[in-house]
C-alpha cells in the first residue's frame, strides 16, 4: 500500500468470510482521519467498506471488504475488445463516487489506478470501489484549499507540483489521467515507458502539454478527446467539476456511444513497467528543495491582485 501501510488478506475464524486488512503504523502515519472518512462515508456503494478498526498500540488494523476483481485498470488493460461505451459507463461510475466525496468536502488526493478495484470478477461498473484514503483530506480551511502537497507521480496535478494551493481539482485531473488511458492504453500522457525517468515525467506534468492527436486517437471520438482535455487543463479553475464532468455530453449520453472496440496499445507490460520505473526512482530519499514562502506562484498571483485593486 504505502512506506506506513501493508495490506493482507484475513479470514474471520468464527463466520470463515474473508477481508482485507491494512495495517498502519502509527509512527509513520495518523490513521484518525482516514478512519474518519470511512466511517462517515463508506456506506456508498462505490466506495469500500470499512469492518472494523482494531489498535495495539503500535499499528492500526483497518478490516475491509474484499477486492477479489482485482485493479481496474489491469482490467481493461486485458480486455481485447474495449469500447468508448464502455470508458464512459466506467469514468461515470468513478466520477459519480468523486463527486459525492467533494460534496462532502472530502478530496482523495490519490486516484491513481491501483487505488481503483473491482470488488469481485463480474467487471460491471457497479462492482467498482475507490479505496486507499490513506492521503483522502476533509476540508476545513475557509478557502477550502489544501496545502500540504502529497502526489503520486503520474497523477500528480500540475499545480501541486508548482505547491500551489489545492483543491477538488487535483481529482478530476487524476480521472483525466486515467480517462487517457482507458482510450489509448498508454499509462498516462506524460509516460510512455518503464525507460521514462521520473525527472522527465514530472517536466511534461509542469508543463500541461500533451496530444491527443495521431496515433491511437485517430479511432477516439472527438467528444471523447474533448472531456479529456478539460479533465487535464493545466488551470485547476478553468478544469472540469466532477458535477461538469457528469453533464459533459460524452458522459450523459454514453448508451449511444458506439461499441466497436478501440485501436489501443496493446503493451500492459510497458503501462505496469512505467508504473514500476517511476515509483522505484519516486522512492529514493531526494531532500526537498524550501524557498520562501513569498516565492511561490500562488503568493505572487495574491500579490499581484493586491497591487491592481490599490491602483483601483
Amino acid at each position: 500500500v504505502g512506506s506506513y501501510s501493508i495490506c493482507k488478506r484475513c479470514i474471520n475464524k468464527v463466520t470463515g468470510m474473508e477481508y482485507a486488512v491494512k495495517i498502519i503504523n502509527k509512527a509513520k502515519k495518523d490513521p484518525t482521519e482516514e478512519v474518519e472518512i470511512l466511517l462517515r462515508y463508506g456506506q456508498h456503494p462505490n466506495i469500500i467498506t470499512l469492518k472494523d478498526v482494531y489498535d495495539d498500540g503500535r499499528s492500526v488494523f483497518l478490516v475491509t471488504e474484499l477486492m477479489k476483481g482485482g485493479e481496474l485498470l489491469d482490467k481493461i488493460l486485458r480486455q481485447k475488445f474495449f469500447s468508448e461505451r464502455e470508458a464512459s459507463a466506467v469514468l461515470y461510475t468513478i466520477t459519480k463516487t468523486v463527486e459525492y466525496l467533494h460534496v462532502n468536502g472530502v478530496v482523495h488526493r490519490d486516484l491513481k489506478p491501483s487505488n481503483i478495484l473491482y470488488v469481485d470478477e463480474s467487471g460491471n461498473a457497479e462492482s467498482i470501489r475507490i479505496c486507499d484514503f490513506g492521503f483522502a483530506k476533509q476540508l476545513r480551511a475557509e478557502n477550502g484549499l489544501l496545502m500540504t502537497p502529497c502526489y503520486t507521480a503520474n497523477f500528480v496535478a500540475p499545480e501541486v507540483l508548482k505547491k500551489q494551493g489545492y483543491d477538488a481539482a487535483c481529482d478530476i485531473w487524476s480521472l483525466g489521467v486515467l480517462l487517457y488511458t482507458m482510450l489509448t492504453g498508454y499509462f498516462t500522457p506524460f509516460a510512455n515507458g518503464p525507460d521514462d525517468t521520473p525527472e522527465e515525467i514530472l517536466a511534461r506534468i509542469g508543463s500541461g502539454k500533451f496530444s491527443l492527436t495521431g496515433g491511437y486517437w485517430n479511432s477516439v471520438s472527438a467528444e471523447a478527446k474533448d472531456l479529456v482535455s478539460k479533465m487535464l487543463h493545466v488551470d485547476p479553475h478553468r478544469r472540469l467539476t466532477a458535477a461538469q464532468v457528469l453533464r459533459h455530453p460524452w458522459v450523459m449520453h454514453r448508451d449511444q456511444l458506439p461499441k466497436y472496440t478501440l485501436n489501443r496499445q496493446d503493451a500492459p507490460h510497458l503501462v505496469k513497467g512505467a508504473m514500476a520505473a517511476t515509483y522505484s526512482a519516486l522512492n529514493r530519499n531526494v531532500p526537498p528543495v524550501l524557498e520562501p514562502v513569498g516565492c511561490s506562484t500562488l503568493a505572487q498571483r495574491r500579490g499581484m491582485k493586491k497591487i491592481t485593486s490599490t491602483a483601483l
